[in-house]
C-alpha cells in the first residue's frame, strides 16, 4: 500500500469505530459522502486489501499499441542504437514524425535492452563556480582529441570556445592536432567574428603557458603575448574541474556531434568545418542560457589591430600583406650548437609579435639552453 492508501485506511478505521463523523472523514480524504460509504463497505468486506487501487498492475488506457512500440524499437535499433533517449527522440520526431516523450522512449529502450538506467550520481566534492554575469566576460577554451569521424577518418582535435555566462558555443574548429598554430587560427577567427572578450580561460597547454620559463624571459608564449597586446586576459586553470563548462561541452559534443556527422556523411576535416556552423546554431538554440546581465562585453577590434599572420624566411612562396598579428620568422643566420642539433624541440626559429601601425615593435628573442648566441626576429 502507498502512503495515501495507508492514511485512507486509518481515517476509515476511525470512522468505523465512531471516533470521527462522516463530515470529518469527507474533509480529511477530500471525497464525497457517496465515495466514503463505498470505501467503508469495501473495507468491511475485504479488509485493508480492499483499499488498494484496482488499476495497479494493469496497463494504462493511454498506452501505445504493441505494433507502435515495436515500430519505434525497430527504428531505434536500426538507426539509433547508440543514441541516448533524449537524442533519439529528437531524431525520431525530426526524421520519422514520431512524437513521444523522453521517458516513454527511455522505458521502451530499457525493455528492449538498448539502454541501461544510470546509477545515482555521486555528490560533487567541490564547490560549483557561479556563471559570469555578461556574455563575453569569460570564454572557456579547450581542445578535445577524439575519433570524431569514428572509423571513417583519422583521429583529430576539436577546438571549442564556449561562453561562461550563457553556455553558448562561440566557435568550433576541427584541426589535425592541438598546436600553437591551430589555436592562433581559431582565435583569429573568433576575434574577427565576435570581437575581443575580457578573458580566455584555458588549461596549461604549451600554447597558452610557458612551462619551461626562465628568469631571463617574460614567461609568455607567442599566443599569450599577442593576447596581452590586444588587452585580453589569459587565465590558466589548475584542474579540469575548474573549467568544467567546456569539459562538459566536450562530453556532449563527443556524443551528439559524432552522431550528427555520421548521419550527414561528414568524413573529413574540411567537411566538418563546413558543417559545424549549422550544428552550432542548432546546439545553441537548445542548450544556451540567457545571461544575468544582457550586456555584451565583447570589444570591437581597433583599426590598427590587424590579425593576419604569415610565414617569413627561406620559403619562396609569396607572403600576404605585411601587417601581421603574429609573425613566425626563420632565422637563417643562427646555427644551433652541436649538442642541440638532434633535439626535435630546438627548432631554428623565433617569433616576434608585430602590431600593425606601431612605430616600434617588441620582438621576442630566443636562444638555446647553454648557448650565448641570441637571434633577434
Amino acid at each position: 500500500m502507498s502512503a495515501a492508501e495507508i492514511s485512507r485506511f486509518d481515517t476509515l478505521m476511525r470512522l468505523d469505530r465512531g471516533e470521527i463523523r462522516i463530515a470529518d472523514a469527507m474533509e480529511l480524504l477530500g471525497l464525497q459522502r457517496r465515495q466514503i460509504y463505498r470505501l467503508l463497505g469495501r473495507l468491511r468486506q475485504e479488509g485493508a486489501a480492499g483499499l488498494v487501487s484496482r488499476k495497479r498492475g494493469r496497463p494504462s488506457n493511454r498506452r501505445f499499441s504493441d505494433a507502435f512500440r515495436a515500430e519505434v524499437v525497430a527504428l531505434v535499433r536500426k538507426n539509433y542504437a547508440d543514441f541516448g533517449p533524449t537524442l533519439a527522440r529528437e531524431y525520431l520526431a525530426e526524421r520519422h514524425g514520431l512524437g513521444l516523450s523522453c521517458e516513454t522512449l527511455r522505458q521502451m529502450m530499457i525493455e528492449a535492452g538498448l539502454w541501461k538506467d544510470c546509477a545515482a550520481r555521486r555528490p560533487r566534492p567541490y564547490q560549483p563556480r557561479y556563471r559570469r554575469d555578461c556574455r563575453g566576460e569569460l570564454v572557456q577554451v579547450d581542445g578535445s582529441k577524439h575519433w570524431w569521424f569514428e572509423d571513417r577518418g583519422p583521429q583529430c582535435t576539436l577546438l571549442v570556445f564556449i561562453d561562461d555566462a550563457t553556455s553558448e558555443l562561440m566557435h568550433l574548429e576541427m584541426v589535425e592536432s592541438e598546436s600553437t598554430f591551430s589555436y592562433m587560427r581559431a582565435t583569429r577567427t573568433y576575434l574577427e567574428r565576435h570581437g575581443k572578450p575580457v578573458a580566455f580561460y584555458t588549461d596549461k597547454h604549451s600554447a597558452f603557458r610557458n612551462n619551461t620559463a626562465s628568469a631571463n624571459g617574460d614567461g609568455m608564449t607567442h599566443l599569450g603575448r599577442a593576447l596581452d597586446r590586444l588587452n585580453i586576459d589569459l587565465i590558466c586553470a589548475n584542474s579540469p574541474q575548474a573549467k568544467g563548462r567546456v569539459e562538459r561541452a566536450n562530453a556532449t559534443l563527443q556524443d551528439r556531434l559524432v552522431k550528427a556527422m555520421r548521419l550527414h556523411h561528414v568524413n573529413t576535416i574540411d567537411q566538418a568545418n563546413a558543417f559545424l556552423p549549422s550544428y552550432m546554431a542548432q546546439h545553441n538554440q537548445r542548450f544556451a542560457k540567457a545571461p544575468f546581465d544582457p550586456r555584451d562585453l565583447h570589444r570591437p577590434l581597433a583599426i590598427q589591430e590587424n590579425l593576419k599572420w604569415r610565414w617569413s624566411g627561406a620559403s619562396s612562396a609569396p607572403s600576404p600583406a605585411p601587417s601581421p598579428f603574429t609573425t613566425i620568422r626563420r632565422c637563417s643566420s643562427w646555427r644551433r650548437p652541436r649538442s642541440h642539433r638532434g633535439s626535435p624541440a630546438r627548432r631554428w626559429m623565433c617569433a616576434s609579435i608585430l602590431m600593425a601601425g606601431s612605430k616600434s615593435s617588441t620582438r621576442a628573442r630566443c636562444s638555446p639552453i647553454g648557448s650565448s648566441t641570441r637571434c633577434a626576429g
